[in-house]
């Protein structure tokens, strides 16, 4: 299966995600749904640190269109319950964080890793295993080295693990590093990203405005069927 016939690349900085992507280890090809910059405000300077693109299965689409079809962008990107509706859907999803700035395996991990046991805690639900999966998931990247151009791949399938892949050159390796069987895990990453307190905001609105479109053209009885013979 390929990209839908009107998913485009996009260009974020000087790192382009193509318009379709196969994760690391899995037979699925996903489509590109949005992509933007990561930054922080420094002394009274937006600082871009990484480039962040978010591939979907194509049964997204018509899975998303039941409750979304017709909202416009605008609507979508001031939705919380949208984009959690992306998190927690039926379908895989490949994060891709390549890096504009230099960036150590320890520095990404640890704040990804803060940032979720943090919504775990408050929401009450932290437990050992969770903590035994943050352990493994710091492990994985204590010794790792992010130069400008490198990437980071998150897979999160619909069965709940998180394959996580390193590029050294932004391509797309055939295989993953290591799979944490833990669903929580695989949600809170990319929910990091694009959840109420995401860290990319332009990655949102590149998933609203592009998922909003692609739904509009997701016709009629629209199912996954029609997708596929439509080159979905």
């Amino acid at each position: 299966m390929a990209a839908p016939p009107y998913s485009t690349s996009l260009q974020v900085e000087s790192i382009v995600f193509p318009p379709s992507a196969k994760p690391p280890g899995t037979t699925n090809t996903l489509f590109l749904a949005g992509a933007g910059v990561r930054g922080l405000e420094i002394e009274g300077n937006f600082v871009k640190f990484t480039g962040i693109g978010v591939y979907l299965e194509d049964k997204a689409i018509p899975s998303l269109a039941v409750k979304w079809k017709g909202k416009t962008a605008d609507e979508l990107t001031d939705s919380v319950e949208f984009y959690r509706d992306i998190v927690t859907g039926p379908f895989e999803k490949l994060t891709q964080v390549t890096m504009i700035l230099p960036l150590t395996g320890k520095q990404y991990s640890e704040k990804v890793s803060e940032m979720c046991v943090g919504v775990w805690k408050a929401h009450g639900t932290y437990t050992d295993a969770d903590a035994a999966t943050i352990d493994k998931f710091l492990e994985v990247f204590k010794d790792e080295n992010f130069p400008p151009g490198s990437s980071i791949l998150f897979t999160t399938s619909p069965v709940g693990s998180l394959a996580i892949s390193f590029s050294k050159d932004g391509s797309i390796p055939e295989t993953a590093n290591v799979v944490l069987e833990n669903e929580k895990l695989g949600q809170a990453v990319i929910e990091s990203v694009i959840g109420k307190h995401g860290v990319s905001p332009a990655t949102k609105q590149s998933l609203a405005a592009r998922l909003s479109d692609f739904m509009e053209r997701f016709g009629g009885k629209g199912t996954h069927v029609e997708l596929s013979k439509n080159g979905l």
